[in-house]
C-alpha cells in the first residue's frame, strides 16, 4: 500500500512519504520539493533524486530550491536508518553491503513516477550516499540521464595502498565481530566548521551527532569494498560532475582553514578515483568549499552552483 505525503520538519514546500520496503524491513523516507510553474525553465522534465552522506538526513532546503528554480522535481532519499527513517533500536547506518540500499532507491523512484512518465533522472550524492549513487548507477545502466556527487567518498582517507593493506583486517572483524566498536575517530571538526559557517540547522535529537554515529566492522568492511570496486573500474553510462573543495585539512586538531577546506576527505585521492567511474566524468575544484560544498562560505558555495548549474544547462542536460 502507498503512504500519503504529509508536511515535512522543513516547513511550507516540503513534503515526506514513508516507503514501506517490506514486512521485516526498515522504512526509508522520500522529501519532496516541487517547482511552481516549471514550463520554459531549462530543467522542466528533470527529477533529481538526493542521497545523503553518512551520519546524515536531508536538510538542506537551499539545494532543493536551486533545483526547482531551474524547473526541476526536487527528491531527497532519508536512507533506512537515517535520519527521518531512523527507529528506536535500530543501529543508526550500519549495513554489511551497499547494495542493500537497492530497495530504497527503488521504492523511491517508483515513488517519484519517473521512468513511467518519460521523464530524466538526475542523480545527487554526498560523501558516502555519493558511493553508493555511483555503485547503484553503474549497475543500473541507462537509469540516470546525469549524476552529480558532492564530495563522494570514493577512496578510504588512508589511500588505496593503505586501503588495501587493512582490508584483509577489516574483512576478518566483519566476519567475526561485525558490530565490534571502533575507535572514535571525528573528533566533531566538520559539524564545528559549518556551525561557525552558519550553514548548518539544529538537529532533530539523533538525526546527526556532533562526532557521527558509531561505525562498526561490517560497515567499514561494506564501504571499503565500494572503494575497491571504484578503484577497479565503474561503468556509469550518463556525464558525472563531481564537485570538491581544492585544498583538504587533516583533522588532527582544530585550525581555522576546516571552514574553508575539506576536513573529512583527501580531495586528490577522491578526484582521481573520481575519473574511473565513467568514460565521461568531470572534475571541478571549488577554491575554499567544505566537505558539503553547498553548506560552504557564500562565495564557495556561489561557485559550485554556478558551476552545477553551466554543467547541467549547457552541458549535461542542455
Amino acid at each position: 500500500m502507498v503512504g500519503e505525503w504529509v508536511a515535512d520538519i522543513l516547513g511550507p514546500g516540503f513534503e515526506q512519504l514513508t516507503l514501506e520496503l517490506g514486512a521485516d524491513a526498515a522504512p526509508a523516507t522520500l522529501v519532496r520539493s516541487l517547482p511552481r510553474m516549471p514550463w520554459l525553465r531549462p530543467l522542466n522534465g528533470v527529477d533529481v533524486l538526493y542521497v545523503h552522506g553518512w551520519s546524515d538526513y536531508f536538510f538542506q532546503t537551499e539545494l532543493a530550491r536551486f533545483w526547482t528554480g531551474l524547473g526541476a522535481r526536487f527528491y531527497a532519499l532519508d536512507l533506512h536508518g537515517y535520519g527521518r527513517s531512523l527507529r528506536p533500536g535500530q543501529i543508526p547506518g550500519y549495513v554489511t553491503t551497499l547494495d542493500d540500499y537497492d530497495p530504497d532507491i527503488a521504492a523511491a523512484l517508483a515513488a517519484m513516477g519517473t521512468h513511467h512518465r518519460g521523464r530524466r533522472l538526475v542523480l545527487l550524492g554526498h560523501s558516502t550516499g555519493g558511493l553508493t549513487l555511483s555503485l547503484w548507477a553503474a549497475r543500473h545502466r541507462g537509469a540516470a540521464s546525469a549524476v552529480v556527487l558532492n564530495s563522494p567518498w570514493l577512496e578510504l582517507q588512508t589511500g588505496a595502498i593503505g586501503r588495501q593493506a587493512i582490508a584483509p583486517i577489516i574483512a576478518m572483524r566483519a566476519r567475526f565481530d561485525p558490530l565490534g566498536a571502533h575507535p572514535v575517530v571525528d573528533l566533531g571538526f566538520y559539524t564545528r566548521a559549518q556551525r561557525e559557517l552558519g550553514t548548518l540547522p539544529d538537529s532533530p535529537e539523533g538525526w546527526r551527532p556532533e562526532r557521527g554515529f558509531p561505525t562498526h566492522p561490517g560497515w567499514l568492511a561494506a564501504v571499503m569494498r565500494g572503494h575497491a570496486a571504484v578503484a577497479g573500474g565503474l561503468t556509469i553510462d550518463a556525464p558525472v560532475l563531481t564537485l570538491l573543495s581544492a585544498a583538504s585539512t587533516t583533522p588532527l586538531q582544530w585550525t581555522p582553514e576546516m571552514t574553508s577546506t575539506d576536513s573529512v576527505l583527501v580531495v586528490a585521492d577522491i578526484a582521481r578515483a573520481a575519473t574511473r567511474v565513467g568514460p565521461l566524468v568531470t572534475v571541478a575544484h571549488i577554491d575554499g568549499a567544505i566537505h558539503d560544498v553547498f553548506l560552504s562560505a557564500p562565495e564557495p558555495r556561489d561557485a559550485a552552483y554556478g558551476v552545477l548549474r553551466r554543467w547541467l544547462v549547457s552541458g549535461a542536460l542542455g
